[in-house]
């Protein structure tokens, strides 16, 4: 427990330093993490004797990076996702070692997580970034926290056994439920004035929830490959991987939400 706080703190301070020191910083820090969960992602898949073209993926990270710097359109983001994947399906071609199963896997690897954090990159760069980080973050983690206690204390129906024995439905509804108090405490303490009440508790609900599909969805695909952790890069958490799934949903979920309520510029 102690080498897992101690981990999370130095992680903390280095994501909070790399957030909030300028806007290149923040596109760098998502770029590298990125980089980390595509080397991660490849390397377990070659346990199943599957070998994506992990080139592909970081390739596709640099080009969303230099993407979000210049402040390029959702147009641009798309041909580069495009461009990813006519990548894959060509290394397939080219390379008898990747052939069509570990051409599709680079596509998927593409998707997730390299897609989504090519969506952090771009949120990097928006009018609402700090409004995104906070509200995602705070959500998912006060949402794992009391889905994790109620879970201990009331859960007895699984949520989804085949993929995460240890989940809930009443953990999920408890870290459900907590969303309200994270969008509550965001509006006591006055972070972002312009931002209402019953919008924040609603946007902090959305985050929890879609979070949790995202904690879920990295579940499956580490029973599908049959490990317990992406890496040991984090003492104590796992890697990279492991500590972004929720917020690789909750994040994009946050901005969905502002968009279209017009907060958005």
């Amino acid at each position: 427990m102690k080498k897992r706080v101690l981990s999370a703190i130095v992680l903390l301070a280095v994501a909070g330093s790399c957030v909030f020191l300028s806007e290149p910083s923040r596109v760098l820090f998502f770029a590298a993490a990125g980089l980390c969960c595509a080397y991660e992602l490849s390397r377990s898949l070659e346990t199943l004797e599957i070998y994506c073209c992990a080139w592909v993926m970081y390739v596709y990270i640099f080009v969303q990076a230099a993407l979000a710097l210049l402040h390029l359109g959702p147009i641009a983001y798309i041909a580069g996702f495009a461009g990813g994947v006519y990548l894959a399906m060509f290394s397939g071609i080219l390379h008898k070692k990747v052939s069509g199963s570990g051409a599709l896997y680079t596509v998927a690897g593409l998707a997730y997580p390299c897609f989504l954090f090519g969506l952090l990159m771009m949120i990097s760069v928006s009018s609402v970034w700090v409004e995104c980080l906070a509200i995602g973050c705070i959500s998912a983690w006060v949402c794992d926290s009391f889905a994790l206690f109620g879970g201990m204390l009331f859960g007895k129906h699984k949520v989804a056994p085949l993929v995460s024995p240890h989940k809930t439905v009443e953990g999920c509804a408890c870290g459900a439920l907590s969303s309200f108090l994270s969008g509550w405490l965001i509006w006591v303490l006055g972070l972002f004035p312009e931002l209402p009440l019953p919008f924040l508790l609603i946007t902090a609900l959305v985050c929890s929830s879609v979070g949790q599909i995202g904690d879920l969805a990295e579940s499956l695909i580490k029973r599908m490959i049959g490990i317990k952790d992406f890496s040991n890069l984090i003492p104590g958490h796992g890697g990279m991987f492991d500590r972004a799934d929720s917020l690789l949903f909750s994040i994009p979920a946050a901005f969905i939400c502002l968009y279209v309520a017009g907060f958005v510029a």
